[in-house]
């Protein structure tokens, strides 16, 4: 523990000190032109800002650019845990997108509710807020009609919910707690790190970060209510930040302790095994996302993002090198077709533009300076 301890102060060094920047080239003529429906051709970005928390909706053009287009309030406030840096809540999937009911989830962690928005293009449309079922939402999860949401302090909780019309409908059977040490320090390396469904939906897997250095996965009945208590793969040293879903029953997890990239098999009764590991050789690897057979690790500490090729169902994780990313890399995401990746650095609040190419490195296309955006987490590109 006192290893991670002094990772957590070293990133903080580290973001402070932080100056790197990504190439910019000259601003491009917004080539979107059209209006259309649920989320394409937009990017929505989260404040978390604790004075009020907004979502900065952006236009994105053929190209990849962005233009702004609107602000929208969450009528909730944004929460900075202890110790952070560049990523306030320490979390991914803090704003999420559900392509099911073309809905936008946003977390408020210092309100303890979570804000719910209709898309239409680059659009919103404030349907609800309700609470989230415990202190300090950091992350958010959908499938089909099963949202769960991810409460950080008091020791983590869970906190299940059905949609229905456009709105959350909060399951009072759906609430877990996750027993973490809600003393341990620093708070923004001890608080769980993301809720998110395996491929299939059968499965909700959590991940605590330093606190316990583990695995959570709770398996779910039919009707999307998890076991009472979770299935522990302890991961010694590694940290497990984040994840995204590798197909059915398989996770591409990103390793705050190791600094690494590792693919993991959720087997049947709710243990992990691991089939690949490959390092970033880059500092505070916390967030993944994928791009196809493409994978994207953001290294706040090293401002770079760390790219990495899978292949063999993700028992094969090839390098692609770094690219680097102005100050403090955090959360990102790419679009459904897999040619553009959107990053957010926190230490300014900006979010870099990139290409991706065929061979899997990385173009940039520019920057956007988020309004009230520094230490912003929480991004989508639908």
């Amino acid at each position: 523990m006192q290893k991670i301890t002094r990772l957590g102060m070293a990133v903080a060094t580290v973001l402070a000190g932080a100056a790197l920047c990504a190439p910019s080239v000259p601003a491009a003529a917004n080539s979107g032109g059209g209006h259309k429906r649920d989320g394409h051709h937009a990017v929505f970005v989260q404040t978390d800002n604790p004075a009020g928390n907004q979502i900065v909706a952006y236009r994105r053009a053929e190209n990849g650019r962005l233009t702004q287009a609107r602000t929208y309030d969450t009528h909730g406030l944004g929460g900075v845990l202890a110790g952070s840096v560049a990523d306030h809540l320490a979390s991914q999937g803090s704003l999420t997108y559900d392509p099911r009911h073309a809905l936008l989830y946003a977390v408020n962690a210092g309100s303890n509710t979570v804000s719910v928005f209709s898309v239409d293009g680059d659009r919103l449309r404030m349907r609800q807020v309700v609470g989230s079922g415990g202190r300090f939402p950091v992350s958010i999860a959908v499938h089909d009609d099963d949202v769960y949401v991810l409460n950080a302090l008091n020791g983590g909780s869970i906190q299940g919910y059905t949609v229905d019309h456009g709105r959350l409908h909060k399951e009072a059977g759906r609430n877990r707690r996750l027993g973490l040490d809600p003393n341990a320090t620093p708070q923004f390396t001890n608080t769980p790190g993301q809720v998110g469904f395996t491929g299939d939906g059968s499965q909700l897997v959590v991940t605590t970060k330093a606190n316990g250095s583990n695995l959570l996965v709770f398996n779910l009945n039919r009707s999307g209510a998890p076991a009472r208590t979770p299935v522990t793969t302890n991961l010694p040293g590694a940290v497990p930040f984040a994840f995204v879903p590798n197909g059915r029953h398989g996770l591409f997890l990103a390793e705050a302790g190791t600094n690494a990239v590792a693919t993991f098999t959720i087997h049947r009764d709710g243990t992990a095994s691991q089939e690949a590991f490959a390092p970033t050789g880059q500092s505070a690897t916390c967030w993944i996302v994928a791009a196809r057979s493409l994978l994207y690790a953001s290294n706040a500490g090293s401002s770079t993002l760390s790219g990495f090729r899978a292949s063999d169902h993700g028992r094969r994780l090839t390098p692609l090198g770094n690219t680097p990313t102005d100050p403090g890399t955090v959360d990102a995401a790419t679009t459904p077709d897999g040619h553009y990746l959107y990053v957010q650095t926190g230490v300014n609040g900006i979010v870099d533009e990139f290409a991706v190419n065929r061979d899997g490195s990385l173009t940039p296309l520019g920057s956007r300076t988020v309004p009230g955006g520094v230490g912003g987490e929480g991004i989508v590109a639908p």
